[in-house]
């Protein structure tokens, strides 16, 4: 097989910086640890000026209130609300008023002949939080992953270090979820609701992400099951 043809079949996890996913938390390939928070939006442009300000000046002040770096991601994606109308619809045919009856069969004409003209956009909000170590857990002497490392082997001495390393993560991981609970206060003071996602919530964000005409990997646990009113 010459090299190109090698090069085609590679898959997209081999160009990914993400080693595993593991209790609600993205390991990268540097052995770095990520946590992920759904975040609530809010209607920013909808409020006065003096809230506008309040706003402004309290999410200064959270920023400058942590001691760790953090990423902000927003993802948009087209809504789909035919189930939304399907859901309408069978509502309206168990309707008794008949005047109620006809404004919802209108309303549901109205829907249907705006999303026929326009995409109604989505957008969900996250908060990515590092953790640090400092050091690469993903690679080692003798090669692998780190989970490899971590459950491989059969001799006691691979037991012994597997077990310190999941000893080690277990404490990284309550400094991380110590970063998260911070984040989570702070943005909380704000009005905004938050909410840490579960391995399987990151793992379809993960690959919502690099799928974006793909349907949900996780039926499950969608990402629509996290509920974030919006303020």
């Amino acid at each position: 097989m010459s090299d190109k043809e090698q090069k085609k079949i590679k898959s997209t996890q081999s160009y990914l910086k993400i080693s595993d996913i593991k209790a609600d938390t993205l390991i990268m390939d540097d052995g770095i640890y990520c946590a992920v928070v759904a975040v609530s939006s809010t209607n920013f442009a909808l409020k006065s000026q003096e809230e506008q300000n309040a706003l402004i000046y309290g999410y200064q002040n959270f920023l400058n209130s942590l001691d760790f770096s953090l990423q902000i991601l927003m993802q948009s994606r087209k809504m789909d609300v035919h189930v939304y109308l399907e859901q309408v619809r069978k509502i309206m045919e168990q309707q008794t008023n008949e005047l109620l009856r006809i404004q919802t069969q209108e309303y549901i004409e109205f829907i249907s002949k705006l999303i026929e003209n326009s995409s109604i956009m989505n957008k969900n909000f996250y908060v990515i939080i590092p953790h640090s170590i400092g050091i690469d857990l993903s690679s080692g002497s003798n090669g692998g992953g780190f989970f490899s490392k971590l459950f491989g082997g059969g001799n006691k001495s691979a037991v012994s270090a597997a077990s310190k390393k999941n000893v080690r993560f277990e404490a990284e991981r309550q400094k991380l979820d110590q970063k998260v609970n911070t984040v989570i206060g702070g943005l909380s003071a704000l009005g905004l609701k938050s909410l840490p996602m579960t391995t399987e919530q990151v793992t379809e964000l993960v690959y919502n992400s690099y799928n974006f005409e793909a349907g949900p990997l996780i039926d499950t646990q969608r990402l629509e099951d996290i509920k974030l009113t919006k303020i």
